[in-house]
């Protein structure tokens, strides 16, 4: 069994981002930017733009955070959008989610100009990606097709099952894992599907995004496949002294020795989902996918 080490190869891409991005501000190119839009005060959305800023520090970009409170209204943040969208200093952004109840996300989504979407959740990138234009992709979805590659792991004529159906990482996921740089044959299955075992333990590559906790069990994945978790919950634990500690999707222990590679819960997917941020930012900067 073969760990694939997220944080690894998320300090690699790193590092290759940040000479790129010291070579064009030495040739005099602009330095990227990346602005994030934090609403309300979610304990993982704060961790995770904390980390965001982090890591635009670490590769060279300037960052900008703008705060709103909980009761920020919809027209409010729209307007924001649109400020952002107009300006011509910023290369991305991204409005955390998840938003407050009496604010529509697919509004402010979609709202979001296509070619500042480093989220890659407007419909226009995600129907680009389907049809195999240039777009920003999803980052988890990038982020693991980035991983599958660095590790050399065969994916062209495999059976890859993808078990979760979200717009976020599943459905992406599906696409980009059938497209020819892939070429692997695809399944979407989830809670509802027949015979899920079954189907799960056909997988060569199984990749897990249900979003609960230690899902798939060791009967339900083959000898030597390789299983990508996605799932991070965060669940209590009186082993830990914060009280909680993060669960994947796959109960680890009893799945770890019959794969040949395998994600950890932390230091897996996650790490590579930011890092997919930055290489989308660097790409606007670039102007590769609208040129």
């Amino acid at each position: 069994m073969n760990l694939i080490d997220g944080n690894k190869v998320a300090a690699e891409i790193k590092q290759e981002i940040a000479e790129e991005v010291k070579k064009i501000v030495e040739s005099g190119g602009k330095q990227p930017h990346l602005a994030a839009v934090l609403v309300g005060h979610d304990g993982g959305s704060e961790t995770y733009v904390a980390y965001k800023i982090k890591d635009c520090e670490a590769v060279g970009f300037k960052s900008s955070l703008i705060r709103y409170e909980d009761d920020v209204t919809e027209e409010e943040l729209l307007a924001k959008v649109d400020e952002l969208n107009k300006d011509e200093d910023l290369d991305g952004f991204i409005v955390q989610l998840p938003l407050p109840k009496h604010i529509s996300e697919q509004k402010i989504i979609e709202a979001i100009d296509p070619k500042k979407d480093v989220d890659g959740f407007h419909p226009i990138n995600v129907g680009r990606m389907v049809i195999g234009l240039p777009s920003f992709v999803s980052a988890t979805p990038y982020g693991i097709v980035e991983l599958l590659k660095r590790y050399n792991i065969e994916t062209s004529g495999k059976n890859c099952v993808v078990l979760g159906r979200s717009n976020i990482v599943g459905r992406p996921m599906s696409v980009l894992m059938s497209q020819k740089e892939m070429n692997a044959t695809v399944t979407v299955a989830h809670s509802r599907t027949a015979n899920l075992k079954e189907v799960c333990r056909n997988a060569d590559i199984l990749i897990v995004a249900m979003g609960v906790p230690e899902f798939v069990k060791g009967d339900m994945v083959k000898e030597g496949a390789v299983v990508i978790d996605v799932g991070t919950t965060r669940v209590k634990s009186d082993q830990t002294k914060s009280g909680w500690k993060l669960k994947g999707d796959v109960l680890f222990d009893e799945v770890a020795p019959k794969c040949s590679y395998i994600t950890p819960v932390p230091g897996g997917v996650g790490p590579m989902t930011r890092t997919s941020l930055l290489l989308n930012t660097l790409l606007s900067a670039k102007k590769e996918i609208y040129k």
